[in-house]
């Protein structure tokens, strides 16, 4: 038993995946070619300059090459972590990248969901968010004999550093106050954020459509339907059941799900005025992320927290007690050989973070 304490209070390092896409049209339009090797499932090897031999390589917790699919990545960044909610863990996953690199898609996914016969459950491209829905529904059926649960979510955006509820009613743009929860240190309520109890799979893509059609989205030269908002996905799984002794058991566990906007910088976007304004915005809460993983890792007695409502959102995921794995996105192409750079530097930095869930 003191073994099993002491390794628990050892603590978790932070969980670091990366998924390169294929190359896209727009690249392959202006006769970009592919800088990226994948020399095994846990390395990738990117060329510093596209006509040397210089070389820099990264070692990660798992690669995922432009060929892999939505079921590789879920199975081995998600599935594992669902069995530790049910046990009433928190649990977060997040995507970070370039605009255009895969985020929203590695997230929700579902780009065949309009076709005829097609429904986000057979659909081969659905994403990180209806499948952990759908294997949480599975595991808690399985087991109901047993217990009693409910299934509630809540899907929030952050956007220019305010924060919107996505699942409020449309014409409902109110901004929603950040507090911190006096009975858990580092954790923050969210005033007034609805959440949604869900009894079935099916009714978890209509709240994903409903939010994600009230999500901000306008282009920038990076991607037409570049979204320029973080969004957070949390599911609240509570379950209730009768201990061997006959005492009644509540667990309480919880998955967060982050897509966070693009992570170029401001004068590659093409953002204009406002729009570059909010691209400084995005930055400054990517900026503050950076800084806080940097602290961590550096085991700084003060982490910047507070200078951003990201940081503040994501603490409890950050050194805080919840299991986290980042999903780093990159693109494979020469032009955008910079903005890959950084995304794995940020990335492989983040494997140092240690957590204590």
């Amino acid at each position: 038993m003191g073994k099993e304490k002491a390794l628990e209070d050892r603590g978790q390092n932070i969980q670091v995946f990366v998924r390169c896409r294929p190359l896209n049209q727009a690249e392959k339009n202006v006769k970009a070619f592919s800088i990226v090797d994948i020399t095994s499932h846990r390395e990738m090897v990117v060329k510093e300059k596209p006509h040397t031999n210089l070389t820099k390589s990264y070692q990660f917790d798992r690669v995922f090459g432009p060929k892999s699919q939505q079921l590789d990545v879920y199975r081995a960044v998600v599935e594992p972590l669902i069995e530790q909610v049910m046990m009433g863990y928190n649990c977060t996953v997040f995507a970070y990248g370039q605009t255009g690199t895969g985020k929203t898609f590695t997230m929700e996914g579902g780009e065949m969901r309009n076709e005829a016969g097609i429904s986000w459950d057979s659909d081969p491209t659905s994403g990180i968010i209806p499948r952990a829905l759908a294997q949480i529904f599975d595991t808690l059926r399985e087991q109901s004999d047993s217990l009693e649960y409910s299934v509630r979510v809540s899907f929030l955006e952050l956007y220019n550093e305010e924060i919107f509820d996505l699942l409020s009613a449309n014409d409902d743009t109110s901004r929603l106050r950040l507090y911190e929860d006096a009975t858990r240190k580092g954790s923050v309520i969210i005033q007034g954020l609805e959440e949604v109890q869900v009894h079935s799979k099916s009714e978890v893509y209509n709240i994903l459509e409903k939010g994600s059609d009230k999500r901000k989205t306008a282009e920038t030269f990076m991607n037409a339907q570049s979204s320029r908002s973080h969004t957070v996905f949390t599911v609240t799984v509570h379950i209730k059941e009768a201990s061997m002794m006959g005492e009644e058991v509540l667990r309480i566990g919880k998955l967060n799900l982050v897509d966070l906007a693009g992570s170029e910088n401001v004068g590659r976007s093409g953002a204009k005025d406002a729009r570059a304004r909010e691209a400084g915005n995005i930055n400054q809460s990517l900026l503050t992320l950076g800084r806080v993983i940097s602290c961590l890792v550096e085991r700084a007695p003060h982490i910047p927290y507070r200078e951003s409502k990201l940081t503040r959102l994501l603490q409890d995921s950050l050194g805080g007690r919840t299991k986290t794995s980042i999903i780093a996105t990159v693109s494979p192409a020469t032009i955008n050989l910079e903005e890959t750079l950084s995304t794995l530097d940020y990335a492989y930095r983040a494997r140092n973070i240690t957590n204590r869930p």
